[in-house]
């Protein structure tokens, strides 16, 4: 598949943000002028599409559209925004402590933080043509990078300088790379477009494929604390390992919408996705209960703040979900 980012490719490539327009996703892409330009800031912000969310110790970050990063040091009541040195959409975010962080952007953008988000910086640059969907950071300060059309590079020093890597060849070498998530037990696991996930246990020296039963997109995942593995994707589909990811067996979850986003407290675990999309669980994930919440919006992340389960969405902040 051609690297050359058409407005077709980009939606395609954008499956999290499909409500995103492609003309402003392309420009974002190609011109040198969004990648370092600093972000308008706005009085409405945090109407902006939120595309990413992390936390810095007690203090919450989200990102998006237009390089906004919004900022809460109050568990999601009261949020403001942060200068920022580029207006690329910014997809990935991530923290490895409470102050050092890193977002990634269209065009490759990599800006960073260690000042817990108070301040941003250009911190590197992963290439023109790339649209990266997800980062991960260690306490080391080393990353690595996934994104679109099967990109994914490493960082060993606080994403100065990446070095490409190869995680799959073959008929699924260009396949979307969407998320990142760690297990706990040294291994980070990488969800694919087309039912492929991948594991490093080398810091991605090396990656191995895990056969789901499902061949449709894997949009996320989690660990829950008893090494339990759920990932999540198309059509409402939920896959579940109990053997540290050597077999994989569905879960109904209860809703047909794509689901995008999911956090786990214990044995609880909420799942979010597209259309106001919700899958509970109380049982680590063996079972799970959908629904839809009445403005339907399109969820995209979601994170814990003294009790509170807060929502960020395509169209900005979406607020508290019990």
């Amino acid at each position: 598949m051609s690297k050359k980012l058409s407005n077709m490719k980009i939606l395609a490539a954008l499956t999290l943000a499909l409500l995103l327009p492609a003309g402003l996703v392309q420009a974002q892409t190609q011109s040198a002028g969004y990648r370092r330009t600093a972000a308008y800031l706005a009085p409405l912000a945090h109407k902006a599409p939120l595309l990413a969310a992390a936390t810095a110790g007690e203090r919450l970050v989200a990102a998006g559209d237009f390089g906004t990063v919004l900022l809460s040091d109050d568990a999601g009541r009261t949020w403001r925004q942060a200068k920022t040195p580029t207006r690329a959409t910014l997809p990935a975010l991530a923290f490895s402590d409470r102050k050092n962080g890193w977002a990634a952007g269209h065009g490759g953008v990599v800006i960073a933080t260690d000042d817990g988000g108070e301040t941003w910086m250009h911190a590197g640059d992963l290439g023109r043509e790339v649209v990266p969907f997800a980062l991960f950071f260690d306490e080391s300060k080393k990353g690595l990078a996934v994104g679109a059309f099967g990109f994914a590079a490493a960082t060993r020093d606080g994403g100065k300088t990446w070095r490409e890597l190869r995680v799959s060849t073959g008929e699924f070498a260009d396949q979307h790379l969407y998320a990142i998530f760690a297990d706990g037990k040294g291994r980070l696991w990488i969800c694919a477009e087309g039912g492929n996930l991948y594991y490093t246990d080398d810091e991605g020296g090396s990656f191995k494929a895990v056969s789901l039963p499902y061949k449709g997109s894997i949009w996320g995942g989690l660990a829950l604390a008893d090494g339990t593995l759920l990932v999540w994707g198309m059509r409402g589909n939920i896959l579940r390992s109990a053997d540290h990811g050597k077999t994989w067996a569905s879960i109904p979850s209860g809703t047909d919408q794509a689901l995008t986003a999911g956090l786990a407290r214990g044995k609880d675990v909420l799942l979010v996705g597209l259309a106001g999309a919700v899958a509970k669980s109380s049982d680590g994930g063996s079972t799970f209960r959908g629904a839809t919440r009445p403005e339907r919006q399109a969820h995209t992340a979601l994170l814990e703040a003294q009790g509170r389960i807060l929502s960020f969405t395509l169209a900005g902040l979406g607020g508290e979900i019990q």
